[in-house]
């Protein structure tokens, strides 16, 4: 059967209140064009195609249509092929549907509702939301041709579509703030600081309310001028929240407190530099909650403002800071060892004495430490001062005896004895010597005037010595040591005393470690000082004869070397008390040393004599 084009259309009229008209309207296969033509004929509607709408539409109606909405139906014809009917006054015009939007579509009021087939423009204003916001939510109700911008000024949103979809995004919009009713509501806090109950309020309002919904939230604003917090949010769940702080405040009445802590044994100033370190290195949710530290150097205290929980912890770590200190009594001896002398004394008495290094000095102790005398003495040491001096007393008077032999038979000279306690890890220092005046330059004046002015400059020349102790236990310290020597070679003065050149010093320098027992030494050695020494040798009475005396002298030059030798002896002290006993017992342990060399010493001169 040839498919034939059939129009059937039944018009028939019925008057309404509103003066519509009603058709029935039916057709198949009818192409566009004609069908425009029949909705200007029957809806008495001048339309403008200015291009050519190619295809058909099909529309079967069971029931009659009003006139007007066959707009509707033609719109929705021309939506299928990409193309829109857009009313220009009292016409209408076919248009492509991207086009819509620029050909000056009819302003709309704000506020008045929307009717009609065709596009319209119309600004919404939104409140109580962010218009980009509420932009976003609402972009998909929107035609595809459509078009939507946002105004952030006025937070309106500018829209032009099909008035349906209008009226649809303007009741979306109104229904998405018209349940958001929120309130402000200011509470004066009396016993709580805002600060603190603002962190417990905000992780309450985290687990009673849900964070997924924006309208349940309650935004917390701490006021520290007020000492309040101002909620805003729902009424519902600002009142509920108000509940909950004014319970609060009556049962959390915890202030600051201020707390001194005296220091005993430790300066404040470093206890608060420790302290702050390990503050500055913690997290506190609430920053309130962080302490303040402070201290008073009058009083040599710590200062603590803060809570109490938290300042209970200041006050351990300030505890352990300020217990009583390692202390280290340091015996020290310098003492200048001529080379060449200890190696006659070794040599007349038998002794490994040729070098002065510390093993030489060990080698020559082995003589002086007789085991008769040195078991007697050690008894009598631990019985007197401990087993532990007691235990190296052997080898200490051993080296003692050998250090004053050397010294009575003029091979061994003592620099000094000095003494010096030391804090643990601690720096302490020691210097023997002298101040030399250096030339810096000299300035001369016009012949006749003033001559010439010299400068100078005043050095320090001598031994330097630098002790820094760590205590590891009761009867054992590490001790980090640095010894430096500086010697005069030339002073710079001519045979009558005259200042000729410059003075010419030198510097030796030896830094060293070592871990000893309580009472131990250790011997520095390596600190080495060379000269030449003129020796005169005359034959009694025909030396000092004029003119032929010369017959019966010579005349020799010998190199000597002086050895510097540093002993340390060291003794850890951990309470302040056991000073005046420690002082006692060496008291004691010095007594012993002299009966010790002078038996010793007497047992020496009989072997030697015996071998003689």
């Amino acid at each position: 059967m040839k498919f034939v084009k059939v129009f059937l259309i039944t018009l028939f009229l019925i008057t309404s209140l509103n003066a519509r008209e009603k058709v029935n309207v039916n057709f198949s296969n009818v192409k566009i064009d004609d069908f425009i033509e029949l909705v200007s004929k029957i809806t008495h509607k001048n339309i403008l195609v200015t291009q050519q709408v190619n295809g058909t539409v099909n529309f079967i109606s069971s029931t009659p249509i009003y006139d007007d909405e066959l707009i509707e139906l033609l719109v929705d014809v021309l939506e299928s092929k990409g193309f829109t009917l857009v009313q220009k006054g009292s016409r209408y015009e076919v248009i492509r549907a991207t086009d819509a939007a620029k050909s000056n579509v009819p302003v709309i009021g704000k506020n008045k509702k929307l009717y009609g087939a065709t596009m319209v423009t119309q600004a919404i204003v939104v409140k109580g939301e962010n218009v980009d916001v509420i932009a976003a939510k609402v972009r998909y109700l929107i035609s595809k041709t459509a078009k939507l911008m946002t105004m952030k000024e006025t937070n309106t949103l500018l829209v032009t579509d099909y008035p349906k979809n209008i009226e649809t995004i303007k009741k979306v919009i109104k229904d998405l703030s018209s349940n958001v009713e929120n309130i402000v509501k200011i509470i004066y806090l009396k016993n709580t600081e805002a600060k603190k109950l603002n962190l417990k309020l905000s992780e309450i309002q985290k687990s009673i309310f849900n964070q997924q919904v924006v309208s349940e939230q309650v935004t917390i604003v701490v006021d520290e001028n007020i000492n309040g917090l101002v909620l805003v949010g729902e009424a519902k769940n600002v009142n509920k929240l108000a509940e909950i702080v004014a319970k609060l405040d009556i049962e959390s009445n915890i202030n600051n407190t201020v707390k001194i802590f005296q220091l005993k044994n430790s300066d404040a100033q470093a206890v608060l530099k420790t302290i702050t370190d390990i503050i500055a290195k913690q997290t506190f949710k609430d920053p309130a909650m962080k302490p303040n530290v402070s201290a008073s150097d009058e009083i040599n205290s710590i200062v603590v403002i803060g809570d109490p929980l938290v300042i209970k912890g200041i006050q351990k770590i300030i505890e352990e800071l300020d217990k009583e200190k390692f202390q280290v009594y340091v015996q020290a001896k310098i003492v200048e060892i001529n080379k060449n002398k200890s190696q006659d004394i070794g040599v007349k008495y038998g002794f490994a004495a040729g070098d002065i290094s510390s093993s030489g000095l060990y080698a020559m102790s082995a003589n002086f430490g007789s085991a008769d005398l040195t078991n007697t003495a050690t008894g009598v040491v631990a019985d007197s001062l401990g087993t532990t001096i007691g235990t190296l007393s052997q080898s200490a008077l051993a080296l003692g005896a050998t250090l004053d032999f050397l010294q009575q038979n003029g091979a061994g000279q003592s620099i000094s004895n000095p003494s010096i306690l030391c804090v643990n890890n601690k720096e302490s220092s020691i210097y023997v010597g002298k101040t030399i005046s250096i030339s810096t330059g000299s300035v001369t004046t016009s012949a006749g005037i003033g001559g010439t002015t010299s400068s100078y400059k005043r050095e320090d020349v001598g031994l330097t010595l630098k002790i820094k102790p760590r205590v590891s236990s009761n009867d054992k310290v590490t001790l980090d040591v640095e010894a430096v020597l500086e010697n005069v070679l030339d002073d710079g003065l001519d045979a009558s005393g005259q200042t000729v050149r410059q003075p010419v010093t030198s510097k030796q320098e030896v830094k060293t470690q070592a871990i000893l027992r309580h009472g131990e030494s250790i011997i520095i050695g390596g600190l080495v000082k060379t000269y030449s020494d003129k020796t005169v040798t005359k034959v009694p009475l025909l030396g000092d004869i004029p003119l032929i005396g010369k017959l019966f002298t010579s005349t020799s030059d010998a190199e000597e070397e002086d050895n510097l030798v540093v002993i340390l002896t060291p003794y850890v002290i951990d309470k302040s008390e056991e000073l005046s006993q420690l002082q006692k017992d060496l008291g004691v342990l010095s007594k012993i040393q002299e009966k010790y060399n002078q038996d010793i010493f007497k047992q020496i001169e009989e072997k030697n004599n015996a071998k003689h």
